[in-house]
């Protein structure tokens, strides 16, 4: 996201949107990653409207900046991730729930809006990170290889890192 701000720069209106997005992106990130850790869920009542914030703001920052191809590159991102996720709940379903699914299109949003790099970097820091916890939790016998965990936690914090990198 560091990336996008100084790109963006030349627009006022558009630093502003981005600020916002920024603040919605702690606040529900913050908010989900609390709920998936204590409950496994990911609420619809949250995530969906997600998407539309998200879409709204970004989309229009974008816009605003003269920089339509990263609109684009934006819904293409939170395409490919939901897909990518889709595709992992068919093929194992108790290992990556819908709400994992859902929550990956809005967060591919937001690394598709920086870039490709940011979108492949997220992807993998939520993979690693998830699987270094449970790697943890194994090996200290607090959980085996059919434990379940919350992966939002992690997908939120790998996305949220990917951001930062810029």
């Amino acid at each position: 996201m560091v990336s996008v701000f100084s790109a963006y720069a030349s627009s006022i209106l558009s630093l502003w949107l981005l600020a916002l997005v920024v603040v919605v992106f702690v606040f529900l990130g913050t908010r989900l990653a609390i709920i998936d850790a204590r409950t496994h869920r990911l609420p619809n009542r949250i995530v969906g409207p997600w998407y539309l914030v998200a879409a709204a703001l970004m989309g229009s920052a974008a816009l605003f900046a003269g920089q339509g191809s990263d609109a684009w590159r934006m819904l293409a991102g939170g395409a490919i991730l939901f897909g990518v996720y889709l595709v992992l709940h068919l093929i194992q379903p108790k290992g990556m729930g819908m709400g994992d699914v859902k929550l990956a299109g809005v967060l591919g949003m937001h690394l598709g809006l920086a870039s490709w790099q940011h979108l492949l970097l997220g992807t993998f820091a939520s993979f690693l990170l998830g699987g270094l916890y449970a790697m943890v939790l194994v090996l200290t016998k607090k959980a085996n290889l059919k434990s379940s965990i919350p992966f939002g936690p992690f997908m939120i914090v790998g996305t949220a890192a990917a951001l930062l990198v810029g």
